[in-house]
């Protein structure tokens, strides 16, 4: 073929210019394809470990519920029914804030215990023979906050719940965003320059006829560190992102590790009843000053309606687990991970080194010829570094990875 574009030669050659473009895209192939090898166990590790702990959370969501629950069921049994149906709503709404889904935690947890209130009038304050109608409800519901029958108990609910929650949300985003970043590093779109670049060092040899000589060191690490400018690039900031995920994970044990919180706010829920108790003589009377005497309706509150037994299997199961703590899951995950802090930086030089080079001394292709070694200037990583580099001309940066950056740079933040 004398129409080649990139691999022409003194030599006469076998390669056609139909052959030259099959070259062409499986050098482009092949290099995606060793870097999502290499980035393979690392998107494995996070993509595990973001669903380990959502499950986690999930389980640890259901018990909270269940304990809170057989409170209720235990201790305050002709309540029992009407509150298992505010504890539902309140732990699916702590469900909703640790997945995601933007919604006030001050909120719900002051709706929890707004709804509470009139319950706990009915049975606890001024019980009767039936149930207070439900606009005297809704009275006692739009009081509740002036009155503060609870005392301090939500104001501390609503602190131990933020500090909890709001991290262990950062720290499944953080995981959801690493994911998200080697997917798009992945499938990185290589310009033209760099794709002809691949196939002179990778396929070229062939057409004319040195099929098992394979690239000098320092030929191969010019023309992957052009091809991969713009992903050393993310380097700095994926080195950032473990470091923060690293300091995130240890202030979220303590006081506000949020198995503690959660599997303890029955007992919150406990003082805030304990608290209703004994402040019922003067809340009865603030009651009768702002929603009148209660007005009752004939109606029976059913008794404890809730399935002990029914999640008893998931929670057997969960303490059981729980020697190894969400802590220590974290500390272990999060050692692993530092494993991959330069993954970005180092990249194209472990591609050279372990797969696609020449051993040291070998003789080996220098994109012409077979030679004792290259002699060109072997340049460093990032966008700067390459406008030396003798194989491959780097124009500016990809827009794909500039935006990878701004989210890793907000999570960094956040």
């Amino acid at each position: 073929g004398v129409d080649l574009q990139v691999c022409t030669s003194k030599n006469p050659t076998c390669c056609t210019k139909k052959m030259e473009e099959r070259y062409q895209t499986a050098a482009k192939q092949d290099i995606q394809q060793v870097i999502q090898t290499s980035s393979a166990t690392l998107k494995f590790l996070i993509s595990r470990n973001a669903a380990a702990f959502q499950e986690t959370f999930e389980m640890l969501i259901r018990l909270a519920e269940n304990y809170t629950s057989t409170l209720f069921c235990n201790a305050y049994r002709n309540m029992a029914a009407e509150a298992t149906a505010q504890v539902q709503e309140f732990f699916t709404d702590v469900g909703l804030f640790i997945f995601g889904t933007d919604i006030s935690i001050e909120e719900f947890v002051n709706r929890f215990f707004d709804t509470l209130f009139p319950v706990v009038y009915n049975h606890v304050i001024n019980p009767g023979l039936t149930d207070i109608s439900l606009e005297y409800a809704e009275c006692l519901r739009m009081a509740r906050r002036d009155m503060r029958p609870f005392g301090n108990v939500p104001r501390k609910a609503i602190g131990y719940i933020r500090r909890s929650l709001l991290p262990s949300r950062t720290f499944l985003q953080a995981l959801n965003l690493g994911i998200e970043v080697i997917n798009t590093t992945d499938h990185l779109h290589f310009s033209k320059d760099c794709s002809r670049a691949l196939l002179r060092m990778q396929y070229c040899p062939h057409c004319q006829g040195l099929t098992l000589s394979k690239p000098c060191m320092g030929y191969c690490l010019n023309v992957i560190r052009g091809c991969l400018a713009n992903m050393a690039e993310v380097d700095l900031h994926w080195q950032g992102y473990i470091q923060s995920l690293e300091e995130l994970s240890s202030a979220m044990s303590g006081t506000y590790d949020i198995e503690h919180v959660l599997l303890n706010f029955h007992s919150l829920v406990n003082d805030a009843l304990v608290q209703a108790r004994i402040n019922g003589p003067e809340l009865s009377e603030k009651v009768n000053k702002v929603c009148g005497p209660p007005v009752r309706k004939s109606t029976q509150s059913p008794g404890c309606s809730f399935d002990q037994n029914k999640d008893n299997q998931g929670l057997k199961m969960f303490s059981r687990d729980n020697e190894e703590t969400l802590a220590n899951r974290r500390k272990e995950f999060i050692s692993y991970l530092r494993l991959y802090r330069a993954f970005y930086g180092g990249l194209a030089d472990q591609l050279c080194g372990n797969e696609l080079a020449a051993a040291d001394g070998l003789p080996c292709w220098n994109g012409e010829d077979v030679v004792r070694s290259y002699t060109h200037r072997v340049v460093g990583s990032g966008i700067k570094a390459q406008s030396a580099n003798p194989e491959v001309k780097v124009k500016g940066t990809d827009p794909v990875i500039s935006q990878i950056i701004d989210k890793l740079k907000h999570v960094i933040q956040v």
